[in-house]
Formats: structure tokens, C-alpha cells, sequence
């Protein structure tokens, strides 16, 4: 069985939906949409095998996510910049019938990965269910048209696919957000999906069977309170890849640089001329107390109750980017990154402001050229 077919809508990222955007005009189009020019160019250099049903080869997968450059000079800008072997053995993953967990700490671009994995693999990263503590049943299995399903009974006209159900009959890449947050009797409806590549719908008496190109990603992180912990059953259903914070401050700073910079000009925000400096003073702060140490490894310092994350160091520089833009000369200072800073850093008013404080008298305040960083900090710490 197939999903059925007056039941299933066929969209694609680059429709444009009712009340909605184009993908050239979406405030954040999806990741087929904006690289769309560099999909196509690898596809046309691409001479190597691809899987069934695979828009490219493992390689140019690989060449998509990690950055490149083609034969006739064309350049593939990095996705993800991080150790290569990760992405070849998470690309390998969906080359087979095993099903692929990114896990990570919070802004480690599990997400972004995941994207553009399934844009890269099946030119279509939309089939995506966003795991959440109240994701039902029907989210990862089916649903039903409660209309027809009143009127005619169980029928396939009646039926409404999930997006799982729609890419294991079409051969697509599916994606699951925030596995772990979502309940574990719905985790474990995957079980028979993953096993036997099947899901069956007792109600038709019939089952959908996954065809060729057919596969899932998906994501988790053990940080978060509230996580339903994977059952060993479904865990081994998964090939799991762990995706590292950045290795060195030179490669967080290369990170936050290139999506502020494609955030901002999706943004229409000018770019912020010797913004550098303060993408490398906001990182350096990051990763001194996500750390808990100094870079030169001198003082010893203590961990506020976030994160810290990449992902809100590209948030933090972002919002001051517009802030320097809109209210101050276009360049980017101390003063449109403190408040961002002080956010990100104080989520516990009482146990995150101390260590705040006291990074700021013991740290910021004796550092060399920092002395305006430290009076913007105090300013917006008051």
C-alpha cells in the first residue's frame, strides 16, 4: 500500500502556500530554496552512484554540507564546519536502512544539519515532525479527516498521512526534532517503522511499506529537563553521531561569522565593518564560562545554568548587528552586544548574576583592551 493519494498533498519547499511566501521571499527559506544554485551545480557535476532515489552522491552530499569547490570553479559554501569524518559517516548512515540520531549539547547545529541533509538527500527537508512534550500519536503514525471519517467510515480518503508516512512511500528522508522530548509510548510507535520498515493501519486492514530511498533523521539532546529518555529498543534502531561544540576558538568565531552573515542579509541588515573584533569578544566570553576556565587557563572561573551555545552567540551578535544598524553609526560595538550577552548569560537571576558579576570584577575588567567591553557590561548589568 501506498499513501493514498487523494488523501496525501504533494507540496514542495518552493511552493508558495495560501497566505504564505514564496521560498524567494520567505523570511527564512528553506535550506533547498536558498542554496538551491549550489544543489544544482553539484547535481550537474555529480558522476558518481547515488542510492536510489538519492538527488546526489554520498560524496557530493558530503561536498554540500562540509564546502568545496567544483570543476568548473564553482563554490560550495560549508554547512557545517566541524570534522569531515562526522558528516561522511552520518551521510553513510542514511546510505543504508539504518536510521540517523544526531545528539548533541543545545546549539551544536543538530538542526541545521538535519536540514540540510535531507535537502541534499531527497531535495526536500519539509517532511519534518517537531517533537514536543504534547506530540501525539498521530503526528508520527497517521491522522484522520474526522469530516469524512464521519460520514463514510475508515477509508483512505479518510486517512491524513504523517510526514513519515508520506516519505516512506515516496522514498523521502523524514526528520524528527527533539526526539527526547517527546512522550515515550509515541517514541516507541517508531519501533516497527525503523524494524520492519513498515506501518501498518489495522483500521484499512492494510500497511504502507517503505520504499527504496526511504529514511529518518533525528535529533536529540540530553541537556534539557523534561527529556523522556530513549527506550533501549529504539536506540538500537538508530546509528548515533555526536556533534561536538566547536574544537577551538578560531573555528566558533569562523561559525558565528558566516551565519550572521547570511542571517543578515535575509535581514537586509548592512554589514558591520570591524565586526570581527566584537563576533571574537562575544565568543571568547561564551566559552570562558560554558569552560569554566580562562583561555590562557590561568583563573578558574564558575558556569552560569545555560548553555552558552554557539547558536545564542550567533543570536547575541545578530541582535546587536540590527541594534547598530537601526539606532547606532552601522558599526558594531560593545554596547549592541552587552545586553545580548548579559541575556544569554543571566537565565538564573539569583545563582547566574553572581557569577556574572563576579567574571566581570575579576575577568573582563583586568583584560587588555577591554576596558569599553567592561563599561558597557556594567551599564546594562545595573
Amino acid at each position: 500500500m501506498t499513501v493514498p493519494e487523494s488523501g496525501a498533498t504533494t507540496t514542495t519547499a518552493a511552493a508558495e502556500t495560501p497566505g504564505g511566501a514564496s521560498g524567494a521571499e520567505a523570511l527564512r527559506p528553506h535550506a533547498e530554496d536558498a542554496f538551491a544554485d549550489e544543489l544544482k551545480a553539484l547535481a550537474a557535476a555529480d558522476d558518481r552512484p547515488r542510492p536510489a532515489r538519492w538527488r546526489l552522491s554520498p560524496w557530493a552530499v558530503a561536498t554540500y554540507l562540509q564546502g568545496g569547490t567544483l570543476p568548473d570553479g564553482t563554490v560550495i559554501t560549508p554547512k557545517y564546519v566541524g570534522p569531515r569524518r562526522i558528516i561522511e559517516v552520518a551521510v553513510t548512515t542514511l546510505a543504508t536502512d539504518r536510521a540517523l540520531l544526531l545528539l548533541g549539547v543545545p546549539g551544536t547545529a543538530k538542526t541545521w544539519v538535519s536540514e540540510h541533509l535531507a535537502a541534499a538527500v531527497s531535495g526536500d527537508s519539509t517532511l519534518l515532525v517537531q517533537g514536543t512534550a504534547g506530540t501525539p500519536e498521530e503526528a508520527v503514525r497517521y491522522g484522520w479527516n474526522y469530516a469524512q471519517l464521519l460520514a463514510r467510515g475508515p477509508s483512505r480518503d479518510a486517512l491524513v498521512p504523517s510526514p513519515l508516512m508520506r516519505a516512506m512511500s515516496e522514498g523521502m528522508t523524514a526528520r524528527v526534532e527533539e526526539l527526547t522530548r517527546i512522550p515515550a509510548d509515541v517514541q516507541d510507535s517508531l519501533i516497527t517503522i525503523l524494524s520492519e520498515k513498515t506501518l501498518p493501519v489495522p483500521e484499512l486492514g492494510q500497511e504502507v511499506q517503505a520504499v527504496r530511498g526511504f529514511n529518518l533523521i533525528a535529533t536529540a539532546n540530553d541537556r534539557d529537563r523534561g527529556v523522556n529518555e530513549l527506550s533501549s529498543a529504539l536506540r538500537r534502531r538508530f546509528n548515533t553521531v555526536v556533534l561536538p561544540l566547536p574544537a577551538t576558538p578560531d573555528a566558533e568565531v569562523d561559525i558565528v561569522s558566516r551565519r550572521v552573515d547570511q542571517i543578515g542579509r535575509s535581514l537586509d541588515l548592512p554589514a558591520a565593518p570591524e565586526g570581527l573584533s566584537e563576533i571574537r569578544r562575544v565568543v571568547t566570553v561564551f566559552r570562558e564560562l560554558r569552560d569554566g576556565v580562562t583561555t590562557d587557563g590561568r583563573t578558574k572561573l564558575k558556569s552560569p545554568s545555560g548553555t552558552l551555545s554557539t547558536a545564542e552567540a550567533i543570536s547575541v551578535v545578530t541582535n546587536g548587528l540590527a541594534l547598530a544598524a537601526h539606532f547606532g553609526d552601522g558599526v558594531l560595538r560593545p554596547g549592541d552586544v552587552a545586553a545580548g550577552i548579559l541575556g544569554a548569560v543571566v537565565r538564573d537571576p539569583a545563582a547566574d548574576r553572581v557569577v556574572w558579576q563576579e567574571y566581570l570584577e575579576t575577568v573582563v575588567r583586568e583584560r587588555d583592551g577591554w576596558k569599553d567591553f567592561y563599561r558597557a557590561c556594567r551599564e546594562v548589568s545595573v
